[in-house]
This record gives structure tokens, C-alpha cells and sequence, in this order.
């Protein structure tokens, strides 16, 4: 009986996703960090600045992603499926691994471009208290980390308005995407599923 808990367990909550996951964030957070911040150290504080905001806006974009897949539903791809529309088998399965492309989208993503912002923020504080003569950082720290909080949360938000209302469109446009770089390199990005997430666990709740 415990053996088909432990089952259970790892099928329900897909433990296998969780360990994967896990392990490519780390990898990927090392690589990018290290890449952004010898980039930054070798490029004026001007340059810098715009890789800031190149990775807050990339959080922002996966973010708007995440929630995308998450608010959609299968029925209007469906119908582009019907009517021959290449892409929309490929949104119909983001929209039925809707939990591992929002985990990757909004926590992965989201959370790697925040830590990178802050590497990034880091290394203009030093470029910038090296070029002013600053002995004390504290006030171009606040500064800065208030900047890049309040353009992440901002944008964030509004992206959260656009989702809502365009997460078709969205979706769309990420199917089409995801299916160049499939012909591309002949992988399938994603496993398909009879039925969404979504669906099983309310029925689950109903039994």
C-alpha cells in the first residue's frame, strides 16, 4: 500500500518536473550570471544600464507568458486546429502543460532575470562609485534597487492587464515561436497530454 502512495505522490505532484527544474535553474542562474556580469564590467555604465532593463523586461515578457497559458482555454485553438492552423496543435499543449510553462515562465525565468538584475545592479554601483569617488554606496544601492523593484512590479502589473486580455494572441504568437525552433532542430519542447492539469485536479476534488 505504501508503495502505490509513493506513486501516487510523485505522479500527482510530478516529482520528476521538480527535480528537473530545480537543476536547470541552478544551471542556468550560474551561466547568466557570470555572462551578465562580466558583460557589464567591460561595458560603460550607459551600456549597463540598458542590459538592466533588458532583463527586467525579459521577466516581464516570460511573466506575461506565464499567466497567458494559465488564464487560456483549449476551445479557441481547437478551432484553429480544425481549420488547418500549424500552430495551434502547438498551443493547445502549452496550454495543457499549463503548470510546468507558467513554473518555467514565472518562477524559473522570473526569478533568474530578478537575480541577474541585482548582479547587474551590483556591478553599476561599483563602476558608478569608482567614476564618482564615492567611499559609501549605500544611497546609489537604495536608489537603484528602488528603480529596479518598482520598474519590475510596475511592469509586471500592466503585463498581468495584457495577459487577460490578449492571452489568445499571446499564446499564439509563443506557439509560432516554439514551432520554428521545433522544425529547426527536429525536438518536440513539449510532451502532449490528453487532458489539462487543470482538469484533472477539479476532478480529483470531486471524487
Amino acid at each position: 500500500m505504501a508503495k502505490k502512495d509513493d506513486v501516487g505522490f510523485y505522479r500527482k505532484y510530478n516529482m520528476k518536473w521538480v527535480f528537473f527544474i530545480t537543476l536547470w535553474t541552478f544551471i542556468i542562474s550560474v551561466g547568466l550570471s557570470i555572462f551578465a556580469e562580466s558583460l557589464v564590467q567591460n561595458l560603460d555604465v550607459i551600456l549597463g544600464f540598458l542590459i538592466l532593463l533588458f532583463f527586467i523586461f525579459i521577466g516581464i515578457l516570460f511573466d506575461i507568458i506565464g499567466i497567458s497559458v494559465t488564464t487560456a482555454d483549449e476551445k479557441p485553438f481547437h478551432a484553429m486546429a480544425s481549420n488547418k492552423i500549424g500552430e495551434a496543435r502547438t498551443a493547445i499543449k502549452l496550454v495543457r502543460n499549463a503548470s510546468q510553462v507558467s513554473n518555467f515562465c514565472n518562477d524559473v525565468i522570473g526569478d533568474i532575470s530578478g537575480i541577474i538584475s541585482g548582479a547587474v545592479a551590483t556591478s553599476i554601483i561599483y563602476k558608478l562609485m569608482t567614476r564618482l569617488g564615492f567611499v559609501d554606496g549605500t544611497l546609489l544601492t537604495i536608489l537603484l534597487t528602488a528603480v529596479t523593484a518598482s520598474l519590475t512590479v510596475g511592469g509586471k502589473g500592466v503585463g498581468k492587464s495584457i495577459a487577460a486580455y490578449h492571452y489568445e494572441e499571446i499564446i499564439y504568437s509563443v506557439s509560432r515561436v516554439i514551432g520554428f525552433f521545433e522544425r529547426l532542430t527536429g525536438l518536440e519542447f513539449m510532451p502532449p497530454k490528453k487532458k489539462p492539469v487543470r482538469e484533472k485536479v477539479r476532478k480529483d476534488k470531486e471524487n
